[in-house]
């Protein structure tokens, strides 16, 4: 397989970045790896910034000239380490951050992580506070058949995820 930078020589290093569920390739060469900086482990951080260039995606032309009012920052600084200066430079690069931030992850706003038992106690215990909530509504209401349905809803909840007794 030849690279996909210069066309001449055989890939030897393969890169893939997972994008909703788009998967963009590339690879290159070793010359083409060390010309690019993706030799040094810290300059993995620009990976996905060679990427996007290789997909055709550009930052905008009116952030590449912006420097941080409070560090002094430039676009061409992120770019090269991967990092920003302080925190009024995600201010500044903003346009720029966001479209770069798509491109690499889900999306552009930092969500967290839950732990998957952690998730799915917080569905369960977020579905039964709304049940209640829902049965008072139906007490108040008067609407004692449904009242009764929601109140077993609850239980088969309670009853199938509550934790067996020991033995």
């Amino acid at each position: 397989m030849l690279c996909d930078i210069c066309k001449e020589n055989e890939a030897t290093v393969h890169f893939s970045q997972v994008v909703g569920d788009k998967v963009r390739k590339i690879d290159i060469c070793e010359a083409c790896a060390k010309a690019k900086g993706l030799t040094d482990p810290g300059s993995v951080a620009m990976l996905g910034d060679m990427l996007g260039e290789f997909a055709g995606e550009q930052m905008p032309a009116e952030t590449e000239n912006l420097r941080c009012p409070a560090c002094g920052f430039t676009l061409a600084n992120f770019k090269k380490t991967g990092r920003l200066g302080c925190g009024e430079c995600y201010v500044t690069f903003e346009g720029g951050l966001k479209s770069l931030l798509k491109a690499m992850h889900k999306g552009e706003r930092h969500v967290g992580k839950t732990p998957g038992k952690a998730a799915t106690a917080r569905d369960v215990t977020d579905r039964i506070k709304a049940l209640e909530d829902d049965l008072q509504r139906a007490i108040a209401d008067e609407r004692y058949e449904n009242a009764a349905q929601i109140r077993d809803e609850i239980r088969a909840i309670e009853t199938k995820t509550m934790p067996k007794p020991a033995k």
